[in-house]
């Protein structure tokens, strides 16, 4: 395969990966009693629990978020048990955000609740396309260390 043919197919799975994405998004499920979890809190807990420790301006950071935001939705979360903050000794200015056994097990809850939809979707492809998916499984694995060490 050409640079240039290969280039275009990976624009090709590009798109594709983002409209999965989305679509997985767009179709999380409510968990029962809970309802919606807002997406600002759901990536902050994932980011809590990624940077045990971090601070807010940190996580703002790491989220790409302003830093209102991210408190606005620490508050959310802290008045749900799943995270704690700690004041540091040295500086009361300064506090770590550390998740709760009660956040890990929301956030447990939270990716069953997106991976079972994608699962029951896969349940229906045959063998070669589970296959296909099996293989490009190192590669997408790639991709997203190299999304992730780009933060």
């Amino acid at each position: 395969m050409a640079d240039d043919e290969r280039d275009a197919v990976r624009q090709d799975l590009a798109v594709t990966l983002r409209e999965l994405a989305w679509t997985i998004h767009r179709k999380a499920p409510d968990r029962a009693g809970v309802g919606p979890i807002p997406t600002t809190e759901i990536a902050l807990l994932k980011q809590i629990i990624d940077h045990p420790g971090a601070t807010v301006g940190e996580l703002a950071q790491g989220l790409g978020l302003r830093q209102p935001n991210v408190s606005a939705a620490l508050r959310a979360l802290l008045g749900r048990g799943l995270v704690e903050r700690h004041q540091s000794p040295s500086d009361r200015r300064i506090a770590s955000i550390f998740v709760t056994d009660a956040g890990v097990a929301e956030h447990q809850e939270i990716s069953t609740a997106w991976a079972t939809p994608v699962h029951a979707a896969m349940a229906d492809l045959d063998a070669a396309e589970v296959d296909a998916l099996a293989a490009a499984a190192g590669a997408l694995d790639a991709v997203l260390r190299r999304l992730r060490a780009a933060d």
